[in-house]
């Protein structure tokens, strides 16, 4: 397993992940090529996207973002935005806390106080997941937890 920051070149492995949790039904948001560069690569708002290759190819990645002011999720501005996505074939082999150890470093060095996590209420591998890295329920919408990481 290597876990390195992404790169321009990343979007079609990148997309690959996430088309794949689509048709699992793990994921609703958009997941093709330029979403992903646009998104999770080339984002203004981007403190830090790593991916993780296992035998040279793309089985997952962790985004951290900058919370701005309007974001979509509603996070307090200042905040950071992490997001998790990892292949259903790479799930339980320690790939998550592995990213999360990058990620975290990264908020730190930012000097971000806090990260959110925004996750659907009908994602309990996510919401598993968040627990499990010390990330703790903040507030609630209709549809999603929103779980709170201090850094």
């Amino acid at each position: 397993m290597i876990i390195r920051p992404a790169v321009h070149d990343d979007a079609t492995g990148i997309s690959n992940v996430l088309t794949t949790l689509t048709a699992a039904g793990l994921r609703i948001s958009p997941d093709d090529v330029d979403y992903a560069l646009n998104h999770y690569i080339a984002g203004a708002d981007g403190i830090r996207c790593s991916v993780v290759e296992v035998d040279d190819t793309i089985m997952g990645l962790q985004s951290l973002k900058l919370a701005v002011p309007g974001n979509i999720y509603d996070v307090t501005p200042g905040w950071g935005i992490i997001g998790t996505h990892i292949h259903p074939d790479a799930a339980r082999r320690g790939i998550g806390k592995a990213l999360f150890a990058v990620t975290h470093q990264a908020a730190t060095d930012a000097g971000l106080a806090h990260i959110d996590a925004t996750i659907g209420r009908n994602n309990s591998g996510g919401l598993a997941y968040y627990e499990a890295m010390g990330f703790r329920t903040y507030r609630e919408t209709e549809t999603a937890l929103c779980k709170k990481f201090t850094v």
